[in-house]
């Protein structure tokens, strides 16, 4: 005799069937795939450098080339004007421009989130002046907001987060506006707001859950601009100078005449790895678009 299911386990098969749907849908595209396994090893490599790589030789009084060598046996991307390892300093670099890359993009999307499922749910008065609000910030160029949030408060990588953050939400919020209206117009929200259910039983219940999915795909895509954010910053010289980005190896090039100079292996190497970056983020984030997005099916 076999024992009925409770709701509880009813549920979880449902969200475990929904999960390995939505897997499968992923997996299928190919790209998406690849740019899922080419990120988490790129993650993987960044967590684990301090294990499998020596942090000194990004100290200047440690160097031991040559300035500005070529790409050689013992320095496989050359060496920069102070004689490191191009290698090592792009290598370092991935951690902190994840670092940046993660923290301002989920910064960006709780703002956004908030405000979009905000104007969206209570309208009247509170649509309106959040509108205006994230209208304002949409016209104000977010590269040059960053720029003077970043001078006015104390350098370091908290404050490159806080500029990134703080101007790259208005298009989550756009975007999570649209997504609650539909949601709010479906009939089993009419039935929740019938039964008693309050503002945070709705969006709790009804309303978050349903947006999740496309935010999820919006936060991978919002990383990568963070990342491009990030190095334009510290290649502007208003970054943290007491971390070693990608950035900041572009700026040291570019000011110490490695450009001029013909020293390509200072430049292309970090300029590479900020577009393989993006491109790995860009792939994820279209990939789950597509799963997520309707309108996007074929």
């Amino acid at each position: 005799m076999t024992t009925a299911e409770t709701p509880r386990q009813i549920a979880w098969h449902r969200r475990r069937a929904s999960l390995a749907r939505t897997w499968r849908e992923f997996a299928a595209q190919r790209a998406a795939l690849a740019g899922l396994i080419l990120l988490g090893a790129t993650v993987v490599v960044a967590l684990l450098l301090p294990l499998i790589s020596d942090q000194s030789g990004l100290d200047v009084t440690k160097a031991t080339g040559e300035p500005l060598s070529p790409p050689t046996g013992d320095f496989w991307l050359g060496t920069d004007n102070f004689g490191r390892s191009v290698l090592l300093m792009t290598v370092w670099g991935t951690r902190i421009s994840l670092l940046v890359g993660f923290s301002a993009a989920l910064l960006s999307v709780v703002i956004g989130t908030l405000i979009g499922i905000a104007a969206a749910h209570f309208g009247g008065w509170v649509s309106a002046t959040l509108l205006r609000f994230t209208d304002f910030f949409l016209v104000l160029p977010s590269l040059i907001l960053a720029i003077a949030l970043s001078a006015v408060l104390p350098k370091g990588i908290g404050t490159i987060i806080i500029a990134i953050g703080f101007t790259a939400w208005p298009s989550t919020a756009r975007l999570v506006r649209a997504q609650t209206l539909t949601i709010e117009s479906r009939p089993y929200i009419e039935r929740a707001h019938a039964l008693g259910g309050g503002h945070l039983h709705v969006i709790g219940k009804h309303v978050l859950p349903g947006v999740m999915p496309l935010v999820l795909a919006n936060t991978t895509l919002v990383v990568g601009n963070a990342v491009i954010a990030d190095a334009t910053l510290s290649f502007l010289g208003v970054g943290d100078p007491n971390s070693v980005t990608w950035g900041l190896v572009l700026e040291s090039a570019l000011n110490n005449g490695a450009i001029s100079r013909g020293a390509w292996w200072n430049v292309l190497p970090p300029g590479i790895a900020i577009v393989l970056v993006v491109l790995f983020f860009t792939l994820v984030g279209r990939g789950l678009e597509t799963v997520f997005n309707p309108r996007l099916k074929k």
